[in-house]
């Protein structure tokens, strides 16, 4: 059973830094590019980044780029998200994104999510 589950959020001041986890089981999690996406309410999710699985190569949104840095343990199967010098407008639900392919099919897998939130 795939599984993502996201930590490390909370509340912190404009300026501050949080770093996000996502531990995945269930999956060949080094064969598995991985993703960062976030929403607030009213609006549809926005990818924050990816990370590849070979290379590790990442990629960001202008919005982010920066400031957020991705990262990956393929021993801990555990994808990160630093966050640096936030913002107010960086507050949303942050989620933990992946896609694998079973059986000849491509199947998308959600964590739960985990609430940031930028204030003073």
């Amino acid at each position: 059973q795939v599984q993502l589950v996201e930590s490390g959020g909370g509340l912190v001041q404009p300026g501050g830094s949080l770093r996000l986890s996502c531990a995945a089981s269930g999956f060949s999690f080094s064969s598995a590019a991985m993703a960062w996406y976030r929403q607030t309410p009213g609006k549809e999710r926005e990818l924050v980044g990816t990370i590849a699985n070979i290379g590790l190569i990442t990629e960001y949104a202008d919005s982010v780029k920066g400031r957020f840095t991705i990262s990956r343990d393929n021993v801990k199967s555990t994808v990160y998200l630093q966050m640096n010098s936030l913002k107010p407008e960086d507050t949303a639900v942050y989620y933990c994104f992946t896609t694998i392919v079973r059986y000849g099919v491509r199947e998308s897998y959600w964590g739960r999510g985990t609430q940031v939130t930028v204030s003073s």
